[in-house]
């Protein structure tokens, strides 16, 4: 997949495709459905795909205060959309200028002049333009004299309702795990860098990957049994993993920490990529450093439990016959049918 930062001067490679607009925070299942729709509309007119999508995301850049919120930095993104088979990822930069805009400039100079869209495919919500004057309607009447089609996609739902990336994070927050990852349609992934820490860990015998979350939602506080993949690797390793304020050494700012088992080696500056696997417990304080050692012990035990578990499921045979013991590729099979 080719990622587009800037719209000026396209390659010829990289005009003329069906074009799939959106956030596409999570790339969840109601999201998987409008691409789908747009692989479709694109191979039946024989050209590319391509997805735009907004950096920062619009709601960072009219509330710069919001707490972090994103499911899926850009790097995820791009990954999760390649895996769907997007061809082109045009990740407009979302600044003054851009927000400025008007609707029918959009259409006009955006879709038609710089990507030569010949399909644009949107969710029934989708709002943009100044002000979001434009919608669903405007393109409908818009489009076509810019020689762009438009193919609308009905909200998808799950048994549990509407799927929305607001939704999956309450479920985040709330320590359900298993909940978001079927509106996602796999499981969610956390990921930074590493940076310096404390390095309290390695001194009672558990070292710790301090890592710089960015923008992305802080899930529910608490111990968590994780999967990680360190940059560079291709296995997935063991953890556990603690979302909090450290009460007892008297921390005061929130940091995710993880401990890999069976691990040793320098991976400051590396980037994290880690699933939660299973809401151990939550954050709690206790008396000294002794009883925090044994309590990760426990946890430790807890998590490689939790892990084990986990990856009987993820070996089990599929509904092809075939043996997944990959616990990396582990999806969770949407419901409704797709």
């Amino acid at each position: 997949m080719n990622i587009h930062h800037h719209l000026e001067n396209l390659p010829q490679s990289a005009r003329g495709a069906v074009v799939a607009i959106g956030n596409f925070d999570g790339v969840h299942r109601g999201h998987q459905a409008v691409i789908a729709q747009a692989r479709a509309q694109a191979d039946a007119l024989g050209v590319s795909l391509g997805v735009m999508t907004f950096e920062p995301h619009p709601r960072a850049f009219f509330a710069p205060n919001t707490p972090p919120f994103r499911l899926t930095p850009l790097a995820a993104k791009a990954r999760a959309l390649a895996a769907l088979g997007v061809d082109h990822l045009y990740a407009v930069a979302f600044d003054r200028a851009f927000a400025a805009i008007s609707a029918h400039d959009f259409v006009a100079k955006v879709l038609g002049e710089k990507l030569g869209a010949v399909c644009v495919v949107v969710g029934d919500d989708f709002q943009f333009g100044r002000g979001r004057e434009g919608d669903i309607l405007f393109l409908q009447r818009e489009a076509p004299g810019f020689g762009i089609r438009l193919s609308r996609v009905v909200p998808v739902t799950a048994e549990s309702g509407p799927i929305a990336s607001r939704r999956i994070r309450e479920l985040l927050t709330l320590g359900e795990l298993d909940a978001a990852a079927d509106l996602l349609g796999r499981a969610w992934e956390m990921e930074g860098p590493v940076v310096h820490g404390d390095k309290l860990g390695r001194t009672i015998g558990y070292p710790t990957a301090n890592i710089d979350l960015g923008d992305m939602l802080r899930p529910k506080i608490g111990i968590y049994a994780v999967e990680v993949l360190i940059e560079g690797e291709d296995t997935w390793r063991g953890g556990v993993a603690s979302l909090g304020y450290r009460p007892t050494v008297g921390g005061r700012d929130l940091r995710f920490e993880v401990h890999l088992f069976d691990f040793t080696g320098d991976i400051y500056g590396c980037t994290l990529r880690v699933r939660p696997i299973k809401y151990q417990r939550p954050e709690i304080a206790l008396d000294g450093l002794d009883a925090l050692k044994r309590k990760i012990a426990e946890d430790e035990v807890e998590a490689r439990v939790a892990l084990r578990a986990q990856a009987k499921i993820d070996s089990k045979v599929d509904e092809n016959g075939t043996i997944n013991n990959k616990s990396s590729a582990r999806t969770v099979r949407p419901q409704g049918g797709r």
